[in-house]
């Protein structure tokens, strides 16, 4: 008898230690992929912002493209990744409520040296998780580039997206998408889907940038009236923006927390980053329907392929700080509504002398702004973050959240840009500008057998 119960025991023990590793597998698997899937964003970004400009101007506004994305990474490993977990409750370095968070916390898992930032074989997934958080922040910088084709320097850009990528949205993430963040643990700030902390930091962040940079030649007449600058190539556009979309996918896919790891929140069900439970039934629900919403919102407004596909994402973002929350029908409102106003918001930037080339800061900016909001107007009353006697979602959270992850992407963009700008750095001479960046600055030819620049008629 007792050899049986030997036996039983050590049976279970082996069916447990498989369970475990089977788990780990998955876990690992599940945020491995989420990564390619976000490359296709970089890869619809670097369709979209080349089709948007003039043919003169197609290989620079990739190239910059590709060079911002493989400058973040290692800095990102080297800084980055420990920003994230040291300062979730503001810059005293202490250590948060769940316990996973301040300097001490910080230094064991997060420094260059430390034993989690190599290929530790007893460690799963933070290789992983970390490359999720890396194409979390050269997404930032994609956001930001749209804006500024066909006029910026090279070096000035790539300055900016690394201070955008690795430092300002991840710091915004540490306040505001961490379960020791203050915005959560204090106001109730709720994002699931980062409409606030990438989105809004980068689009706000963008709009200090072009306040610097200035428009591009011939952009407005003298009375202030703009002219459209069209880009080469409307069906690469359409298909890039396509390209972002299937990426979001990836991007709301490594929002998730799966279950059953040791470094999950449970055992029983998907959890947000902040500890609170969701499902992934329910985000593709809702991403689908803010997907639909944004396109029949943008169309109605304008008939514009360009805004109807820019719609669809903006409808995403619309609803993603809210994507384990909502009702699909109102996931498909939310969407509706933010891709009705984002050609508006567009157009008062315009009125105002910016000249953001692709509609980045009503895209992202203005929308990751409605999406926060959306959260303190239609869901109020959830619980922010996984525990007892916690702090719940408000919309004076969501509006204090949104003013955060306004200024802090805006005050840096502004003063880095301005600090480029003095120092020469910024913006490339206007005879450049007008010849065409590909001319001046790109050994190859996008067009060698037929397609001449296009330049518009004020230049």
């Amino acid at each position: 008898m007792e050899q049986d119960l030997t036996t039983l025991a050590a049976t279970v023990a082996e069916l447990q230690a498989s369970i475990a590793a089977t788990n780990g597998t998955f876990a690992q698997t599940f945020y491995y992929i989420t990564i390619p899937i976000m490359v296709l964003i970089h890869v619809g970004f670097l369709a979209y912002e080349m089709g948007a400009s003039r043919s003169k101007n197609a290989l620079a506004s990739g190239i910059k493209n590709i060079l911002a994305f493989a400058m973040i990474v290692p800095f990102f490993y080297f800084v980055g990744w420990w920003i994230y977990w040291a300062f979730p409750t503001g810059l005293t370095l202490s250590a948060g409520a769940m316990g996973i968070s301040g300097l001490a916390y910080a230094n064991e898992i997060a420094l260059p040296w430390s034993e989690y930032m190599g290929p530790n074989l007893d460690d799963r997934a933070s290789g992983v998780f970390w490359g999720a958080f890396v194409l979390f922040a050269a997404t930032t910088a994609s956001i930001m580039s749209g804006g500024v084709i066909e006029r910026i320097k090279l070096t000035g850009f790539v300055v900016l997206a690394i201070v955008l990528g690795s430092f300002v949205w991840i710091l915004a993430a540490a306040w505001g998408w961490h379960a020791d963040g203050w915005l959560v643990t204090r106001f109730g700030y709720h994002d699931f889907g980062a409409a606030g902390v990438v989105h809004m930091v980068a689009g706000f962040f963008t709009l200090g940038v072009l306040i610097n940079l200035g428009a591009r030649v011939g952009k407005f007449n003298p009375d202030g009236t703009a002219n459209h600058i069209a880009g080469h190539s409307m069906p690469m556009t359409l298909i890039g923006l396509m390209l972002i979309i299937a990426g979001f996918w990836g991007f709301l896919m490594a929002c998730v927390i799966v279950p059953g790891e040791a470094w999950s929140w449970g055992t029983a069900i998907e959890a947000t980053i902040y500890g609170t439970p969701m499902t992934l039934s329910g985000m593709t629900f809702n991403i689908l329907m803010g997907f639909a919403g944004g396109i029949i919102g943008a169309w109605m407004v304008t008939r514009d392929p360009f805004w109807m596909m820019s719609g669809a994402l903006g409808g995403i973002i619309s609803c993603a700080a809210g994507l384990d929350l909502w009702y699909p029908p109102m996931a498909f409102a939310i969407g509706f509504i933010g891709a009705s106003m984002m050609p508006f918001a567009a157009s008062f930037a315009e009125k105002r002398g910016i000249d953001d080339a692709v509609g980045a800061v009503a895209v992202h900016g203005f929308l990751g702004f409605w999406g926060v909001l959306a959260v303190g107007i239609a869901a109020q009353g959830y619980p922010a973050v996984f525990g007892e006697d916690v702090a719940v979602t408000s919309f004076t959270g969501q509006l204090v959240g949104a003013i955060v992850m306004g200024l802090l992407g805006f005050v840096p963009g502004y003063l880095v840009s301005l600090l480029l700008k003095v120092t020469g750095q910024l913006r490339v001479p206007a005879e450049a500008e007008i010849l065409g960046l590909d001319a001046v600055k790109v050994p190859a030819s996008a067009y060698p057998e037929g397609l001449h620049p296009s330049v518009s008629p004020a230049e």
